[in-house]
């Protein structure tokens, strides 16, 4: 039966051998196309606002987004001239609890934060190491479980640094100036993608349930950052980041005691060759292990005892430390989600811990 659309007379490229086939042509419609073109722009407009206001009213807010460009926005600044500033490395308690505003007024001088969330500090202390143009200071934030295993989640973000594109650097500033201010949906935990992903969608045979690390804090320009209000305020949210922490847990056996054991000795081992290199450049390290509580602190102990662990490490490298429970005005704070301080504790506890940091800095400057 011939077809209203098809045409099975039509001659083929074999019909016509050395004969070009003929290019279809179909007509476009005639429409009304500014009309349509200005409908899309307005429903993508709309659905853009009800996405904004649903997470506003969920109690989002704009702020920067702490991405690999924002931290390489910050690293790059080591090169630029300020080298011989005091640079702040290690995970989420480094990058949440210490504030960048009453360590200047302490100071004079605003330091460099390159802290990461579930990173290890120690690849970015080898880079620092290796780099000539640094000579400043060093604090070097110890979590026991991201330190001694070398996890590194945003491990990715000193090779974006390496090899940052300027396109890649035009589209963070652009973003940074005038797309994080105003719109508080960009936070990644806020994507559509994500929000799918976490939905309560029934489990393949022989899986168990894992909840990713939700959003926890919010950033400035320069990653001064802190505990997102809604941790602190809302039960259930907090309730869920603790759990987070703890899922899954379980004792380690005898296998996995040697294996943490054998990699904290590697960690350590790559830490001591490393802050050789920076004294050596008269760059002194002060490690500190910043407060948790209850359960994870708990766990913190049981799998990584701090005798076999931040102990090894300072005796190992030399450098002194600062371990939150050796100190009374260290302790007391309160950390609403079990490992992270609460927004207005962050000037106290960076005003207690400055002095301890200067003078484990100037026993190691030669008078």
């Amino acid at each position: 039966m011939p077809s209203s659309t098809f045409s099975f007379e039509r001659p083929t490229a074999s019909d016509r051998p050395g004969v070009a086939q003929p290019v279809p042509t179909r007509d476009v419609p005639a429409q009304a196309w500014p009309l349509i073109l200005l409908g899309g722009l307005i429903l993508a407009a709309v659905l853009l606002g009800a996405w904004e206001w649903h997470w506003r009213s969920w109690g989002a807010q704009p702020a920067a987004v702490d991405s690999n460009g924002l931290w390489a926005s910050q690293r790059r600044r080591i090169d630029q001239g300020e080298g011989g500033r005091t640079v702040l490395l290690g995970s989420s308690r480094t990058l949440f609890d210490i504030d960048l505003d009453t360590w200047e007024r302490l100071s004079g001088e605003r330091p460099i934060q390159l802290a990461l969330p579930g990173t290890s500090p120690l690849r970015f202390l080898e880079d620092l190491a290796q780099d000539s143009h640094f000579t400043g200071r060093v604090l070097v934030g110890v979590a026991p479980d991201l330190y001694f295993s070398g996890y590194a989640f945003h491990g990715s973000a000193l090779d974006y640094f390496r090899h940052e594109s300027p396109s890649q650097r035009a589209g963070q500033w652009l973003s940074l100036h005038l797309l994080e201010p105003y719109f508080a949906f960009l936070d990644p935990d806020f994507g559509l993608a994500t929000v799918l992903h976490r939905q309560d969608w029934p489990l393949r045979a022989g899986m168990e349930p894992h909840t990713s690390v939700r959003r926890l804090s919010v950033s400035g320009p320069d990653r001064n950052t802190h505990m997102w209000n809604k941790v602190e305020e809302d039960l259930a949210y907090q309730t869920l980041a603790q759990q987070i922490w703890i899922q899954g847990d379980k004792p380690p056996d005898e296998k996995a005691r040697a294996q943490n054991l054998a990699g904290a000795r590697e960690q350590i081992e790559r830490s001591v060759k490393a802050v050789a290199t920076l004294r050596a450049r008269g760059v002194p390290v002060v490690f500190v292990r910043l407060p948790s509580r209850g359960p994870y602190l708990e766990i913190e102990n049981r799998d990584f005892p701090r005798a076999q662990h931040f102990d090894a490490l300072l005796a190992a490298t030399g450098a002194p430390g600062i371990y939150f429970e050796d100190y009374p005005q260290l302790q007391g704070y309160r950390l609403p989600e079990w490992s992270h301080l609460a927004t207005a504790e962050r000037p106290r506890l960076t005003q207690a811990l400055y002095p301890l940091v200067v003078q484990g800095f100037a026993a190691q400057t030669p008078h």
